[in-house]
């Protein structure tokens, strides 16, 4: 039961997929910069009649043929006279669709060092820092932007989104919930202001939103997973299970959406309907699907349920992966042994050790098979081997330490003792070393 236990637990464990990683808003930062190339009058800087005369020539050839068009522009530059504010905020468009991120950010620059009201240059420099990761500097550039006047929902969208990479989460909040105010819809605003609902534990906003997303994008899977999660987070499992239902036979359920209810249904003790989960999964992830049936049977194995881990032992593939056919193995050896045929453990534990001789988890089940039989010469043989696995010294020294003290060798038996305490002291341990010692000091 503790193993199922452990395995119902780390059902619940699983990330909230798409929302975890905090995933970019799918915007296109150079569409919205090439948008810009208009001129907001009696607002923003204007260009002198040279300027504008060529950026008449130019503007059709500014996204059909960016590179020829910069060659223009960049003719009109002095360095004695650099070009006016406007000037500099179109060659700045141009250099970043050009690809030339760096030229784009010191014209931007320029622009706003003699125009500091110029609302889209401002705009646009967060725009580029945004699209380069750098969240800290996109911040007052949107500020800016939006202080003079942008309440295009995008500014206030990104914002949020570079607020909430930098940690300040109820500013990201508020401008989430400004972008949203413009555009109800954008579900690249909605999963921001859910990422924040979620990690403040706001279930209830954060179910309202997720039900909107579904509303809005029925076929994406990883929202139908969110919103599982929330309800698994809010301790609703049954609603979870039927929601996941629900998505698997709509078909939209993905294999994290599918392991997530085979894990539910194990939990909940449905292991037909989690066995039937789990081949499915089989088949676009071989390795996962294995894992999972693997751990299904060993489940069941420790609930004593032995034919139905047979069945589903029964139901894997005949070719597995290298790792699926050495836990398989490991898996059918624990079957035999929790029925008590040794001979039978003891073959597919065999079997493994051809695979992997230097298995600890095989070499310590096979110990423990040859002392169950009284074997205790190729129990201690098979004990030693796991004891130079560092993972397993410690189990392997204690396994030592109950033989030899059968065997009546003391002096052996505190040795082991004392090399298992080196590696972690617990009072049962200590204790059973004094006794034993008692032992040496009588037989002396």
């Amino acid at each position: 039961m503790k193993s199922l236990k452990r395995f119902a637990s780390l059902c619940l464990l699983l990330p909230l997929l798409g929302l975890a990683a905090e995933p970019a808003p799918k915007l296109d930062p150079k569409r919205i910069i090439n948008d810009s190339n208009g001129f907001l009058k009696e607002r923003e800087p204007e260009m002198t009649a040279e300027e504008y005369a060529l950026y008449e020539k130019v503007g059709t050839m500014l996204q059909s043929q960016p590179e020829f068009a910069l060659k223009l522009l960049e003719a009109m530059v002095n360095e004695k006279e650099p070009p006016s504010p406007a000037f500099a905020f179109i060659l700045g468009n141009v250099y970043y669709a050009a690809g030339q991120v760096d030229k784009a950010e010191a014209s931007y620059r320029s622009a706003l060092k003699r125009y500091p009201t110029f609302l889209r240059g401002w705009s646009n420099l967060g725009v580029l820092y945004y699209a380069a990761d750098r969240f800290a500097e996109a911040i007052p550039c949107f500020s800016k932007s939006i202080t003079l006047g942008d309440r295009d929902p995008t500014t206030f969208g990104l914002l949020g989104y570079c607020l909430e990479r930098t940690g300040n989460i109820v500013a990201a909040e508020m401008a989430y919930m400004q972008a949203l105010s413009g555009d109800p819809t954008s579900a690249n605003w909605m999963e921001g202001l859910l990422r924040i609902y979620i990690q403040g534990k706001q279930y209830v906003r954060a179910e309202s939103l997720v039900k909107n997303l579904i509303k809005e994008r029925p076929q994406e899977a990883r929202n139908w997973l969110t919103y599982a999660n929330i309800l698994l987070a809010d301790n609703r499992k049954l609603e979870a299970i039927a929601l996941l239902e629900a998505s698997a036979a709509t078909g939209v359920a993905g294999t994290d959406e599918l392991i997530l209810l085979a894990d539910l249904y194990a939990e909940q003790k449905l292991y037909p309907e989690a066995l039937t989960i789990y081949q499915k999964v089989l088949v676009p992830s071989p390795a996962l699907g294995e894992r999972k049936l693997l751990n299904l049977a060993q489940v069941l194995i420790s609930a004593g349920r032995w034919q139905e881990a047979q069945t589903v032992l029964d139901s894997l593939p005949k070719e597995l992966t290298p790792e699926g056919r050495i836990n398989c193995l490991q898996v059918r050896s624990d079957l035999f042994a929790a029925q008590k045929k040794w001979p039978e453990a003891r073959q597919e534990l065999q079997e493994l050790l051809k695979l992997a001789p230097l298995n600890g988890k095989a070499l310590l089940s096979l110990g423990f098979a040859y002392a169950a039989e009284e074997d205790l010469p190729h129990a201690t043989f098979a004990f030693e081997a796991a004891c130079q696995i560092p993972d397993c010294t410690y189990r392997a020294s204690l396994e030592l330490a109950n033989i030899e003290l059968k065997n009546r060798h003391y002096d052996k038996s505190v040795e082991y003792l004392e090399k298992a305490l080196r590696i972690e002291k617990t009072a049962a341990i200590e204790d059973y070393l004094a006794r034993v010692k008692t032992l040496v000091s009588n037989n002396r």
